[in-house]
């Protein structure tokens, strides 16, 4: 008998797509059944390998050896992932397997992830490819029914390797170039640069911004309130005097209707800044949530940049819509004729739909979902609604009036047509203190004509001008996907920095090194960011050049570009940021040195003793003097040798410490302990006496 081998990214899509093809007997590390094996990955199995490996001088960071430009590439499988990749190998090249489905996540990196295990276990066998939006049972017994080879995708896998390629070389020699020319580790990455310049940019905005002060003039009467333009004191002062007591005629009334159309359906991008918006998730929250969802059979694939559905969905979004209706409590009473042909549109589907919930959902509801997964579903559920609902229809009126011969406006508002934000707003109402979302509100004028005279009362306003805000998850992923937008030509294939399924990533990367910090929503960048950002070159911090690569990697995906000559171009930017960078200016190379702590004064030179990651020193280096804090004085007695105590023992030379221990009794007692130092290489320290 002879099976067909299917390769999953992970083991929990390993195990729905088992059970629906019924491969349902669990082997180590496979399932079986039906004619099948499948199995899984977890993640990356196979990698690229280290710099180390392809010489050992690498394995230390020196700019002699710079830049590194593997020749051929050469892969590793990572200690931990061994195991299974030795399970999936053997499986590859079991003489009864005679064909292989790649079930990797249906995208760039799912393809890159199932090439390199079947490369690097040396599979010659006929591949074809699983390409799926949704986990639901029903969608996983269509992909099968239509596998496509394998080959269909190479474009995309040679886009897929430009870019871990590009990644690799750009992150690898610019981190070390820049590492070894500031001694510090400083990371530098292809698209986390970009970004990192972008928050570092606005933060400069709002430290140069200078606030100034503004007035406005207003005119009352009764109900009706219009306003003058921007003035200074005196000008708002001479107004005010001007029309006391004046009257005031309306010179012109003019009305317009207006139409808002109903929102898109959500992409990543969308889903993550609307989630962090309203719920304060940040980008990897939205992401991991909407995955965990995703593997859970109730919401389609989530690693989306289309905001539309394809034309053969017409009727499973209008049974769908009618279900939803009936399921969310938001929809009760709500009288909606869906026009589901507004989110149907193929040419704006590349890899994957928009994304919705699916048919599971509406069988199970929301039972068994945490409090975030209920959330993301609701959020996922109101937009569907919200997208196929009537548009919005509303009337403005402005209205302008003349007082001592100057002009005022005023302007109302009045609904006409509730629409879509009528289910927005009953879904905003549900939100307790989560969001900062402001309800509209409507100004609605009195009946006014042209001629109409009033007798009015003044006053003055005093305003401030604002300064930018400082990015949010939400307006930094906006940005980022806007990134470059402007330099680029229309119809260019991606713009922006990253893909939607990357972003996330790259910003908890960059809080986790330390360059930028969270403060409730916002992202702040650090001391050392702002340095990093300002030390490195244009072409590795520009957010035009990056979108331009993601554009470039976008047309590989497509077979409109040579990925040769993308490479290329990538190494000889490498080459000449080397050549660029070979030295630095001696005051540049303390930029990043951390501000030493002074503890106190050294008892043998008097110059300042400071805090080090292992000891306290002193600043003098001709003097040998050093308090180590692993002291065997201090960890007989199972005590920290705190600063606060070596400050003290500087000072005084004794210092009152609680919580001693004595090896004698087995109790702690608190004493003085003083500082015996003989003016040797060690430092000695003694109990004086008992507390």
């Amino acid at each position: 008998m002879s099976f067909q081998l299917v390769i999953a990214e992970k083991p929990s899509v390993a195990r729905s797509i088992a059970a629906v093809i019924g491969a349902t007997e669990k082997q180590t590390g496979y399932w079986q059944g039906g004619g099948y094996l499948v199995s899984w990955c977890i993640g990356h199995l196979v990698s690229f390998a280290e710099a180390g490996q392809y010489d050992e001088k690498y394995c230390k960071w020196r700019y002699e050896d710079l830049p590194i430009l593997p020749q051929p590439w050469q892969f590793i499988v990572p200690d931990e992932k061994k195991q299974q990749f030795e399970i999936v190998r053997s499986l590859l090249n079991r003489p009864d397997v005679d064909s292989v489905t790649a079930a990797t996540d249906a995208g760039r990196e799912g393809e890159l992830i199932f090439r390199f295990v079947y490369q690097m276990a040396g599979c010659t066998k006929p591949v074809k490819r699983l390409w799926i939006s949704s986990m639901e049972d029903a969608a996983i017994r269509e992909g099968f029914a239509n596998l496509r080879p394998d080959s269909d995708y190479d474009a995309l896998y040679q886009s897929a390797l430009c870019r871990a390629k590009a990644d690799w070389l750009v992150g690898i020699n610019a981190t070390r170039l820049f590492s070894v020319l500031y001694h510090k580790t400083l990371t530098v990455g292809r698209v986390q640069t970009p970004t990192l310049k972008m928050l570092v940019d606005r933060d400069a905005k709002i430290l140069r911004f200078q606030k100034e002060k503004y007035y406005t003039v207003g005119i009352h009467s009764g109900s009706l309130k219009a306003d003058s333009g921007r003035a200074d004191a005196e000008t708002a002062n001479s107004l005010k005097e001007k029309c006391t007591g004046a009257v005031a005629v309306c010179t012109s009334v003019k009305r317009e209707k207006k139409t808002e159309q109903p929102p898109k359906l959500y992409d990543l991008t969308t889903l993550q800044r609307e989630a962090n918006r309203l719920f304060g998730f940040t980008a990897k929250q939205t992401l991991d949530y909407a995955q965990q969802l995703y593997e859970k059979k109730l919401l389609t694939y989530p690693r989306t940049d289309s905001q539309y559905l394809t034309e053969d969905m017409g009727q499973t979004v209008q049974h769908l819509v009618s279900d939803l209706l009936r399921l969310l409590p938001i929809a009760q009473g709500l009288a909606l004729t869906p026009d589901v042909g507004r989110v149907l549109n193929s040419k704006k589907v590349s890899d994957h739909h928009a994304i919705i919930p699916t048919s599971e959902f509406v069988k199970q509801g929301f039972t068994g979902l945490a409090e975030s997964e209920c959330k993301l579903m609701n959020l996922v559920c109101s937009k569907l609604l919200c997208a196929v609902a009537a548009p919005h229809e509303y009337e403005t009126v402005t209205a302008v009036f003349s007082c001592a011969g100057n002009e005022f406006a005023a302007k109302g508002k009045t609904m006409l047509v509730p629409g879509w934000k009528e289910i927005d707003q009953r879904f905003r109402s549900t939100l307790k203190a989560d969001g900062e979302e402001e309800t509209e509100t409507l100004n609605t004028l009195p009946e006014l004509t042209e001629g109409q005279n009033f007798s009015v009362t003044t006053d003055i306003s005093e305003h401030f001008t604002s300064p930018p805000k400082a990015y949010t998850e939400d307006t930094l992923l906006s940005a980022m996907e806007r990134a470059g937008a402007e330099d680029m030509p229309e119809n260019a294939e991606r713009k922006g920095l990253g893909t939607p399924a990357t972003r996330a990533a790259i910003l908890e990367k960059l809080v986790q090194m330390g360059f930028v910090q969270r403060k409730g929503k916002q992202l702040v960048p650090t001391k050392d960011g702002i340095n990093l950002a300002v030390v490195l070159p244009e072409s590795l911090t520009s957010p035009a050049l990056t979108a331009e690569w993601e554009n470039r990697l976008t047309k590989i995906a497509k077979g409109n570009a040579d990925p040769d000559e993308f490479m290329a171009e990538i190494e000889a930017q490498v080459r000449q940021l080397v050549k660029t960078y070979s030295c630095i200016s001696a005051d540049k190379q303390n930029l990043f040195q951390s501000e030493r702590i002074i503890i106190g004064k050294c008892p043998r030179c008097s110059e300042n003793v400071y805090e080090g990651k292992k000891n306290f020193y002193c600043g003098n280096r001709s003097c040998q003097f050093v308090m180590w804090k692993n002291d065997r004085f201090f960890e007989q007695r199972k005590k920290a040798f705190t600063p606060k105590i070596a400050a003290a023992l500087l000072k005084n030379g004794k210092a009152k410490v609680k919580g001693l221990y004595s090896e004698k009794t087995g109790k702690t007692y608190d004493a003085t302990v003083l500082l015996a130092d003989t003016g040797g290489k060690y430092v000695n320290y003694r109990v004086e006496r008992k507390e």
